[in-house]
């Protein structure tokens, strides 16, 4: 069988290349052992080297707040791949796909209301009860002559 010159692959730039990148890792793995600093002290041992004194323990209660903010925040980033690989393939897609991104835009927006109205995207103290209690406040002392 007689093989053309077309079908054959050329693999001798690929070895160079990966011989290449091999040969560097390595000499940066070397060269990093040589150079790098050798030092043994009494915070090496200590999970964090800051400079901070360890007084309790690492398993610490976070807040429900917390874990809803990472939710929020994984939900509208995956809804941000979805639209733009739907922004990539617009025109493939025509009528059938912006009428499926509206939808999906649409859903988004209502479980954000829905999370808005039941206060997940509230971080702090209610303004509007901060200020009732500022005008109790300012009721209760006298006017000053």
């Amino acid at each position: 069988m007689e093989t053309s010159a077309e079908n054959t692959t050329v693999l001798w730039p690929l070895l160079v290349y990966a011989a290449i990148v091999l040969t560097l890792v390595g000499a940066i793995l070397v060269l990093s052992h040589l150079l790098g600093g050798r030092h043994k002290e009494h915070a090496t041992e200590e999970p964090y080297e800051g400079g901070i004194v360890s007084t309790d323990t690492a398993r610490l209660r976070f807040s429900n707040q917390f874990y809803l903010v990472a939710m929020l925040f994984v939900i509208f980033d995956v809804e941000t791949v979805f639209i733009v690989s739907w922004a990539i393939a617009f025109k493939e897609l025509g009528w059938y796909g912006y009428f499926g991104v509206l939808v999906f835009i649409g859903i988004l927006v209502a479980v954000l209301v829905y999370e808005w109205r039941n206060g997940a995207l509230d971080f702090g103290p209610d303004g509007k009860k901060i200020l009732q209690a500022y005008k109790r406040l300012k009721q209760r002392q006298p006017a000053a002559a």
